[in-house]
This record gives C-alpha cells, sequence and structure tokens, in this order.
C-alpha cells in the first residue's frame, strides 16, 4: 500500500471517528428535557384593591406582587390616572370605583366630590358617570365606592347600569348593603357582573387578613372562583405579597377580575 493510500485511509477513519463523536455530543446536547409537572388548578381567585388615587403610596410593593391584580380607582383625585398608567405598565387591571350615596345622611365629609345619588335626575347622573368613566383610561370596569343606599335603588343603578353595557364594561358590586339589587338587575340588562364575596382587611392587622385569606380560599373551594376586596395600605399589600406565591402553591390561581364576570 503505498503511503498516499495510507495517509487517505487514516485521515478516513480518523473523520469517522470525529463524525461519531459529534453526534453522540449532539445528542447528549440536545437530550429531552423532562416536562415540568403539571399543576393542577383548585380554584380561582380574583383580589381587588380599593380606593387608589389619593396618592402615589404603595406602587413600590404593589410592583412587587407579580400575580394578577385589579385596582378600583377613584375619579378626579390628584394621582388618578398616573396610578392607572402605572398599573398598566406593570400588568394590572383596573377599573373605576364609583362614588355612590351611602345611608349615612350625616357624614357628608367623608363623601367624594361628584358622589351619584338617589335623588338626582338622569341626565345629572348620566353626566357625572361619563365624566368619571372619560377620567380613566383603559378601565375594564366599574366598583362602588360607599353606595348602601344608591345600591338598593333600581332607578339610580338601572341609569348606570345601562351606560356601563354600552361601553362594554362589567360591574364589580362591593356589596355593601344586604339589600343590594344590582345582581337581579345585572341579569335583567344582561350585564356583565360579579360580586365581592368577602373584605380581607377591616381590620387593621396581619393575623386578621391572613384569616380572611383562609376564608376566601374555602369559599373558592365551594363555589370554584372567589372575589375578594382588600383596600391601598401597606399591610394589606404586604401581607397579599407574602401570602399569594403561598396559595399558588396550594393550587390557587390568581386572575383579573374580568376573567371571572359573567
Amino acid at each position: 500500500m503505498s503511503k498516499d493510500l495510507k495517509y487517505k485511509v487514516i485521515i478516513g477513519v480518523l473523520f469517522l471517528i470525529i463524525l461519531i463523536q459529534a453526534q453522540v455530543i449532539y445528542k447528549l446536547s440536545y437530550k429531552k428535557k423532562p416536562a415540568p409537572p403539571i399543576r393542577i388548578v383548585k380554584a380561582r381567585i380574583a383580589i381587588v384593591l380599593d380606593d387608589w388615587g389619593y396618592n402615589l403610596n404603595n406602587l413600590e410593593t404593589l410592583a412587587e406582587i407579580r400575580q394578577p391584580l385589579t385596582l378600583a380607582i377613584l375619579p378626579h383625585l390628584a394621582y388618578s390616572q398616573k396610578t392607572a398608567d402605572f398599573a398598566k405598565k406593570i400588568n394590572k387591571e383596573i377599573i373605576l370605583h364609583l362614588p355612590l350615596e351611602p345611608k349615612k345622611k350625616n357624614d357628608y365629609l367623608g363623601w367624594e366630590k361628584s358622589t351619584i345619588t338617589v335623588e338626582m335626575p338622569e341626565e345629572k347622573i348620566k353626566e357625572i358617570l361619563s365624566e368619571a368613566l372619560d377620567n380613566l383610561a383603559g378601565i375594564k370596569g366599574v366598583s362602588n365606592h360607599m353606595g348602601s343606599r344608591a345600591t338598593e335603588d333600581e332607578r339610580t343603578m338601572t341609569i348606570i347600569f345601562k351606560e356601563l353595557k354600552k361601553r362594554n364594561l362589567y360591574f364589580l358590586d362591593s356589596f355593601v348593603t344586604a339589600g343590594s339589587i344590582c345582581r337581579k338587575l345585572a341579569n335583567k340588562l344582561s350585564l356583565k357582573f360579579i360580586v365581592r364575596d368577602i373584605f380581607l382587611d377591616n381590620e387593621k392587622n396581619a393575623d386578621y387578613i391572613k384569616n380572611q385569606l383562609k376564608k376566601l380560599k374555602n369559599i373558592a373551594l365551594k363555589k370554584g372562583q372567589a372575589v375578594g376586596i382588600g383596600h391601598n395600605s401597606p399591610l394589606s399589600l404586604t401581607v397579599l405579597k407574602e401570602e399569594i406565591p403561598k396559595m399558588e402553591k396550594e393550587g390557587f390561581k390568581f386572575v383579573f377580575l374580568s376573567e371571572l364576570t359573567e
């Protein structure tokens, strides 16, 4: 065998070895990764946080909560739209927190400007509602701020609900009175609607809020879904930041409120 032929054979063998090694390395490098474990969703939960717009406090903590939350923002306040813009940037849903008349007649100092009352003529209600809706860009729905009297009044809520339906917005009944006619009326008008199940922070105490979250989980397990309402406070946000990841590991899925509306 000539030297040239020997060299060609050697080179051919080496090339074959390199090719085999390359195939082995490729298979090892691109070995199919095992699929992540499937997490079973036990129930869906939407958490709404009320009373945004007075200031820019707590936005940093809010941004640290990665899960879906829905913010109820009051209209015409100094920081209403800035809060709405920030919320959208961090992928939070926003709704209008519409001031409605409560039953307490002697506490006008606690009323927001342009609170809708049951004595108002229809055109005035529409005017106030329209201005409030237009004040916040990008809202998905509306909830009642106060409103224990207004949400019992069919005329007032009919005017409001018809306007919301025109704009394809849903209504969250904060359910501040057992006499609320909102669900019945929403069904009658075919308006997208949902009602809160529990208030989370009526007491400013971490243990109390955690216990309310346990109640919320139990409701969600029974119904398949649940709505909890809290408020824009540092304590509430801190507790949610700690507890929501734990609840997710237990099988609860957090969603925007719009995903639960009927």
